[in-house]
């Protein structure tokens, strides 16, 4: 059979109305999308799919297909072909420019889900690497999402009103000063976190304090928009990114990096209980072994030997005595930090008693060993206390 009574043919049985042509088309048109469909979702993916399984990248595999990037580029498919086919289709040049703007505009919106589906996928694995402990990306991904999105919206605008993407553009600077106010928050978040991240000046991990936003605890994670924190008490306190960068905060980073923790704390006393130490008292005291340096430095045996008063005529306090004694227990114990400030003082006086404030450095600084440091340190001290014929001051309480 020749070529053209093929043709003859085949236009003998094809009808001739033309509404059954369009719905033919259009019946062939969607068959032959579905089908490549099905090809590209069951064949070409799954090739790529063994492929990364095949090269030790199974993780990834499985993170592409969490966030829908296979399923994106199997979406695409029906919509990049009808929007090359849909002229194909007779008696429908009207309905056929809208279908394949739409079309057009679909595989567009497609394109852009699966670049965003990537950038969760990075972000995805680089949560589990030993970085991401430390620095957070996720602001960084956020904003490239969010100008994803802007480019997205203003190209498949300009594909459903036929127009140029720069027309576009520039109609949005008449419309600057409304973006600004819609967007305010957005693009002071979108300075602050990349000033925060770029400048190391927030780490997810960190202790933060600001108490203007009840906030304290550890950087649980860092958002374009929101900075999360975890208090104490295991609630959470999400503050705005933009705070961070331009109100005043406490980050405890340095006190951990540095390896040593503070202790400042006083002990009250009793002001009543102060006084000259007696020849009797202060012989007492020697046994002391770390008071031998203060000994050898203010009194002489000879002074001891000769002085018959009850009182030593050096001036010498129980107070004095004991505040070289703390800084002497302060400097033998093993776990504080000697290269660190380490001084015994005492404040003014109060209606509480004479503060003695113990200012030193744990060498441990996580919170249950630095608690464990101090409460040795003071349980000592407050014991060792009426050695010295000394008191803490204590409220009356009870009946009177």
């Amino acid at each position: 059979m020749e070529l053209n009574s093929f043709f003859e043919f085949f236009g003998y049985y094809l009808p001739q109305h033309c509404w059954v042509q369009s719905i033919l088309g259009i019946l062939i048109l969607t068959i032959v999308s579905l089908f490549l469909q099905i090809l590209v979702g069951y064949l070409v993916l799954s090739i790529a799919n063994r492929l990364l399984v095949l090269g030790g990248y199974e993780d990834w595999n499985n993170a592409l297909a969490k966030y829908n990037v296979y399923k994106y580029i199997r979406y695409s498919v029906p919509f990049f072909v009808v929007s090359g086919g849909i002229d194909l289709i007779p008696h429908i040049d009207k309905l056929a420019d809208f279908v394949g703007r739409l079309a057009r505009s679909s595989v567009c919106l497609c394109f852009f889900l699966v670049l965003g589906g990537i950038l969760s996928v990075v972000q995805d694995r680089y949560s589990f690497s030993t970085m991401a402990q430390t620095r957070s990306i996720k602001g960084y991904i956020q904003i490239g999402k969010l100008l994803l999105a802007v480019i997205c919206i203003i190209l498949v605008l300009s594909i459903l009103i036929d127009r140029s993407p720069l027309l576009m553009i520039s109609g949005l600077g008449a419309l600057s000063a409304v973006l600004l106010l819609v967007f305010k928050d957005t693009l002071l978040s979108l300075v602050a976190s990349t000033q925060l991240i770029s400048n190391d000046m927030l780490r997810i991990g960190d202790w933060i304090e600001m108490p203007q936003s009840n906030a304290d605890g550890f950087v649980r994670d860092i958002a374009l928009h929101t900075v999360k924190v975890q208090n104490w008490d295991n609630t959470f306190t999400t503050v705005p990114t933009y705070k961070l960068f331009s109100e005043s905060y406490r980050n405890y980073r340095q006190m951990f990096e540095s390896g040593g923790r503070r202790i400042k704390r006083s002990i009250n006393i009793d002001i009543n209980s102060i006084k000259f130490l007696s020849i009797n008292e202060l012989s007492s005291l020697m046994c002391f072994k770390l008071l031998d340096g203060y000994f050898n430095s203010k009194i002489h045996g000879s002074d001891l030997l000769d002085c018959k008063s009850e009182s030593i005529n050096t001036n010498i306090t129980n107070i004095s005595v004991f505040r070289y004694y703390a800084l002497a227990f302060l400097k033998s114990h093993h776990e504080l930090r000697k290269d660190m400030t380490m001084v015994v003082r005492m404040l003014e006086p109060k209606p509480e008693g004479v503060p003695l404030e113990i200012y030193c450095f744990t060498s441990l600084t996580a919170w249950i060993e630095h608690e464990r440091i101090q409460g040795d340190v003071f349980d000592h001290l407050i014991t060792i206390l009426p050695k010295f014929n000394l008191l803490i001051y204590q409220k009356p309480s009870g009946v009177i």
